[in-house]
């Protein structure tokens, strides 16, 4: 029976990348003199936090680390931005968490939409990927351009591996 995975990674290398370079712009940047700016990646608790001594700062400081995260291929839909705290002496700090891998809850959205699609393949949750199997490969195709379709309404970036014949 033919089947595909659907998986939701991320390339760290890249993403570490992209922090470095926006940190040696900030450095740089005239506007952004005597400001304090921090960005700090977490891979194991797959968070980032923004950090700048200016509130009204953080919106730039968010743009240009946005800027460097396309150009190095990273899909957007990755970041969940949570809402911003005060921090000591009048900064302000964001939290980002990184989806990297299918959540159950996502999982479950996936395998909804499918079954909304009417289309014959079936879904189930495998740790952090979900398997997708079908009759026939035409299905499983019409499935991956299904999802490609929903992808900004599921709000996660999905790669789709490991096709079996």
């Amino acid at each position: 029976m033919p089947s595909f995975d659907i998986s939701s990674e991320m390339n760290w290398q890249e993403l570490d990348n992209a922090v470095n370079q926006a940190t040696k712009e900030l450095a740089q940047r005239y506007d952004f003199k005597g400001v304090k700016t921090e960005i700090k990646l977490d891979q194991k608790a797959k968070t980032l936090t923004l950090w700048c001594s200016e509130e009204d700062k953080l919106d730039a400081l968010k743009d240009i680390l946005q800027s460097k995260i396309i150009k190095r291929g990273i899909s957007l839909l990755s970041f969940d931005y949570k809402p911003t705290e005060s921090a000591f002496g009048g900064s302000v700090r964001q939290l980002v968490t990184i989806q990297a891998g299918v959540e159950k809850e996502k999982g479950k959205e996936i395998i909804a939409a499918l079954k909304e699609s009417k289309l014959k393949v079936q879904g189930q949750i495998q740790d952090e990927q979900v398997r997708v199997s079908g009759k026939n490969r035409d299905d499983l195709q019409s499935a991956i351009a299904y999802l490609r379709e929903k992808q900004p309404s599921i709000k996660i970036p999905m790669q789709f591996g490991n096709f079996r014949d």
